[in-house]
């Protein structure tokens, strides 16, 4: 029990934020076709498997989760694409465009948006936990309904995902 508290297997979710923004980028597949994209704490991998069916030229799916790459390697597999899997933002190169999918839950994260805005040219935030990026240069762009799946039953308040847009100059 400890080491599920010091370590929670967050990965063994299909966040809200991660299943609209899979959704999303299925239904606007412009926003990747042709493109390298980075999933930043990609859990279980649904937005980089997304972005990859979406016709991604390249998707690289990043997390500090060990845990959290193989659950991403084995769905991939499921899915029959090809996602080039890292452990470090820092290592990472750069991208077209890069997601944040509920990331931001835990604020200490926040300092990873300006490390993202360097390493992208379009970087775009889901999450449903948070109403505003409070940063300027973002602007909000779009909202969608989802839930964790397997539900776990969280508030209304945090069924409505967020996107948020930010493009380099």
């Amino acid at each position: 029990m400890n080491a599920v508290i010091a370590k929670p297997a967050y990965w063994a979710f299909c966040w809200g934020s991660g299943l609209a923004t899979a959704r999303w980028l299925l239904a606007e597949p412009q926003w990747v076709a042709g493109k390298s994209v980075l999933d930043l704490g990609t859990g279980s991998g649904v937005v980089a498997i997304a972005a990859n069916l979406a016709g991604a030229r390249r998707v690289i799916a990043c997390d500090n989760d060990t845990g959290a790459l193989s659950a991403t390697e084995h769905n991939s597999r499921l899915n029959q694409v090809e996602l080039e899997l890292c452990d470090d933002l820092y290592a990472a190169s750069d991208v077209d465009v890069m997601f944040l999918a509920d990331v931001l839950y835990d604020r200490a994260n926040l300092p990873l948006i300006e490390l993202a805005k360097q390493k992208c040219q379009t970087l775009i935030i889901a999450d449903s936990r948070i109403k505003d990026v409070e940063d300027s240069s973002f602007r909000l762009f779009h909202e969608l309904e989802a839930t964790t799946l397997p539900n776990l039953g969280e508030f209304e308040e945090f069924r409505t995902v967020r996107f948020f847009l930010w493009q380099a100059s």
